[in-house]
């Protein structure tokens, strides 16, 4: 019985970390997905600022949002113009049921754009629980679209065989994505990235998406000012990230410093900017709690 036990425990442990360790995940085509996928949802009820030409930027992974009053609370005494979060809950277990990017929206005094990028399968409780990003502004917001990447990991997806209530194992509905939020800032248009590249990856899938957000910068006339930013998931190999980017026209906000973004290891959220605006001031704040990756902020500054 008790070899048996073991036995047991030990095939357990092996699924469980075949889940948790994906050598080389397979690429897989976006899924079909609801009408609540197809377009960012977005609240616009608060005074805009219309007047200046420079802005405090923070891009941050906020885990979930878990930590919401704590997540809360450093976004208040450290202020910004233009918010980039990734890993933002909305309806779900883990983070208290609550839609985070509203109640963010409702305590920064900002507007936001929020846009799903997966459905939680294991954090639902009789309605659908969501996760993906939010971007948060006292800017104007024009428009926002979603860019659902074609280069998929297919490590998310629920199977028969494998228990979809089961928070350990993220059986997930979804796809990859970055939202872009259309803005006005000086008087003219400016555009964020705010994206979440895969992470099960060695950087090959990350680097195809990435691929898709410059193809779709061309869509936009040349010196438009573009902000990419988020959780890149540059696990691996960054500095060819910032010298891909680079070749784009984009200056990061530490340029050419490879900053620490995750409380145990790795650079992985980054600010790039490029056309009429300048990024300055990048500094990666370690002194925030609330979530396992430090926030980067910037300063952007409209060109003369």
């Amino acid at each position: 019985m008790r070899r048996r036990r073991v036995l047991v425990l030990v095939s357990a442990a092996t699924l469980l970390g075949a889940f948790a360790f994906e050598v080389q995940p397979r690429s897989a085509a976006p899924v079909p997905l609801g009408a609540a996928f197809s377009e960012p949802r977005e609240i616009n009820s608060e005074p805009v600022l219309t007047n200046i030409n420079t802005a405090r930027v923070i891009s941050w992974n906020i885990d979930r949002g878990t930590e919401f009053e704590t997540i809360s609370a450093e976004l208040q005494k450290n202020p910004a113009d233009l918010c980039l979060l990734q890993e933002v809950d909305s309806n779900t277990t883990r983070a208290h049921n609550i839609d985070v990017a509203a109640e963010l929206s409702k305590r920064l005094h900002m507007n936001v754009s929020f846009g799903i990028e997966f459905e939680e399968l294991s954090q639902e409780h009789g309605q659908p629980a969501y996760i993906g990003q939010a971007t948060l502004t006292r800017l104007p917001i024009r428009h926002s679209r979603i860019l659902r990447f074609q280069h998929q990991s297919g490590f998310w997806q629920p199977h028969r065989w494998i228990p979809s209530s089961m928070p350990l194992l993220q059986r997930r509905l979804g796809n990859r994505m970055a939202l872009i939020t259309e803005l006005e800032f000086c008087r003219r248009p400016l555009v964020v990235y705010n994206a979440h590249l895969e992470s099960r990856s060695y950087g090959r899938i990350q680097s195809e998406q990435l691929d898709e957000i410059t193809a779709d910068l061309n869509r936009y006339p040349a010196g438009t000012a573009i902000i990419i930013g988020g959780d890149l998931n540059t696990k691996y190999l960054p500095s060819v990230f910032l010298h891909k980017l680079e070749h784009e026209g984009f200056q990061s906000a530490t340029g050419e410093r490879i900053e620490r973004t995750h409380k145990v290891a790795m650079t992985l959220d980054w600010i790039f900017a490029r056309g009429a605006i300048k990024v300055e001031e990048g500094a990666v704040r370690k002194d925030f709690r609330g979530s396992d990756h430090y926030p980067l902020y910037a300063e952007i500054v409209a060109a003369r």
